[in-house]
């Protein structure tokens, strides 16, 4: 038996966790602890104190971030698979459409016609190739990694700021792509975000004083199937990966940082404003260099 183990969150004992209640003192998972007046609480703590289901937003139970405890923690993951998806059937049905989403610099030639790209304006490719799969097993991949990481990770922070993450770690790495590859080098998938938010759970994991072992271990094999994919045969974008990974964990430096008081989402929202005028720097920067 192995004493050293964390408990098991009472409602999610698979979980485990170094945060209890401060009313009953019962484990919380990221999933289940609400922010209170001094520590965290647990969902029926909370519910007991507040004597009603009908509370005012600004009074209502936080997330670890300071968002809003939401009745459904995962709506936002389950609707961004669902675009995805989307996405994905729209390009099979329309095959044109995956040269109007993905991402190219520039592309100077196509089928002998000219074919423009982020390098002359057209800037929504940085985050509608995000969104943009053509192979089955590619979306299939993004997307158990979407739910897997994504839905504890919205849970712990809140829909807006889980939804800022995702986003943002997308344009990151769509910006770092774009700044290292040739410009006629086509890019799509979500990977660049889900290690956004591979990142940002990292941090996460640090804050609540979690075992990194197993996480570390998780993030240094996906960088290793980044680099050397099995058989050779697998184009895997190591920009977009690395780009959303470390966007992913800037900014849940700011979002996990800041303790609660009256500049903490100042800081938080401010953080995501200075990340995505990086991102802007360094689009401007290469879009310059190829006009």
């Amino acid at each position: 038996m192995d004493t050293d183990r964390l408990p098991g969150c009472y409602r999610h004992p698979d979980r485990d966790t170094g945060i209890r209640c401060t009313r009953c003192e019962r484990p919380i998972c990221p999933e289940c602890m609400i922010s209170a007046s001094v520590g965290f609480q647990c969902p029926e703590c909370v519910r007991e104190g507040s004597g009603t289901g009908h509370r005012p937003t600004a009074n209502a139970p936080r997330t670890l971030a300071g968002g809003v405890v939401a009745a459904d923690p995962q709506l936002v993951t389950r609707i961004l698979i669902g675009i995805n998806v989307a996405v994905f059937l729209a390009a099979a049905v329309f095959p044109a459409l995956v040269i109007q989403l993905e991402l190219l610099g520039r592309y100077v030639e196509y089928v002998g016609a000219p074919l423009e790209g982020v390098s002359t304006g057209q800037y929504h490719r940085l985050l509608t190739s995000v969104f943009l799969h053509v192979e089955w097993w590619h979306i299939i991949g993004n997307m158990l990694g979407l739910w897997f990481i994504g839905g504890p990770l919205e849970a712990a922070l809140g829909r807006a700021r889980y939804l800022a993450v995702y986003l943002l770690s997308g344009l990151g790495a769509s910006a770092l792509v774009y700044l290292l590859t040739p410009p006629n080098t086509p890019t799509l998938g979500a990977s660049g975000a889900v290690f956004g938010l591979l990142g940002a759970t990292v941090v996460l994991a640090r804050r609540l004083r979690y075992e990194m072992r197993p996480l570390v271990t998780a993030v240094v094999l996906m960088l290793v199937l980044t680099f050397v994919p099995f058989g050779g045969s697998l184009n895997v974008s190591w920009q977009a990966h690395i780009g959303g990974l470390v966007t992913g964990a800037l900014l849940a430096l700011g979002l996990l940082r800041p303790a609660a008081g009256r500049n903490r989402t100042l800081i938080q929202w401010g953080t995501c404003a200075v990340v995505f005028l990086l991102a802007a720097a360094v689009i401007a920067v290469r879009t310059a260099a190829l006009t």
